[in-house]
């Protein structure tokens, strides 16, 4: 396992955006950090690497897996309608732990939704995750790097149960996030809260 990791250097993160490029362009699965969590990122677009990723984590095919953008105006590649009420979320609260379940463009892949029609995504508030992303040029995949059921890693260290299986693990250090991103269905006029975490309820609805 240690030849897989890689440190991150922020001042320089070139070699580790072009190793996880590498890795990522021939279906690869790398674990990298994000503002709240260490997460399990292939390209989202690659069913071979998506069904990977499900059995490596032993995880349902009805679960959803949420997405990791670079910017907001990415949205539109993935979400068929973004509603106004979606639109002033997004200013407010991205980049940082808020995931926004949108209507899914028709071309989102099924295994992605789970067959529900809908979409995750979020802009991460670390500005090295937001940079990996531009540097891929596309999304990745964002659910934490763990077998499903078990706790979510904060550190390389925590995200060994599924080390073994990944090709690339990017060392950041401990990420700053104390619980999950706040997710919110954002597909009527008024938002619901599906699962409050880093951003407390009462901020997305009042």
């Amino acid at each position: 396992m240690p030849g897989k990791i890689v440190k991150i250097d922020a001042s320089r993160p070139e070699e580790m955006y072009s190793r996880s490029k590498e890795v990522i362009s021939r279906g690869g699965v790398i674990v990298y950090p994000t503002d709240t969590f260490y997460a399990l990122g292939v390209d989202p677009r690659n069913a071979a690497a998506v069904k990977r990723l499900f059995a490596m984590k032993g995880r349902h095919s009805d679960q959803p897996i949420l997405l990791l953008i670079a910017e907001a105006s990415d949205v539109n590649d993935w979400a068929s309608e973004v509603t106004p009420q979606a639109q002033v979320l997004m200013q407010k609260y991205w980049p940082g732990p808020l995931t926004l379940v949108f209507d899914a463009r028709a071309n989102v892949p099924a295994a992605l939704t789970a067959s529900t029609g809908t979409i995750g995504l979020r802009v991460p508030g670390n500005k090295l995750t937001r940079g990996l992303l531009s540097y891929l040029g596309h999304a990745l995949t964002g659910t934490s790097a763990n077998i499903s059921s078990k706790p979510s890693p904060k550190t390389v260290q925590e995200t060994a149960t599924i080390a073994g299986l990944v090709d690339l693990i990017l060392d950041g250090g401990e990420t700053a996030g104390y619980m999950p991103s706040t997710i919110v269905d954002v597909r009527s006029g008024v938002p619901h809260v599906i699962r409050e975490g880093a951003i407390p309820s009462k901020s997305i609805t009042a």
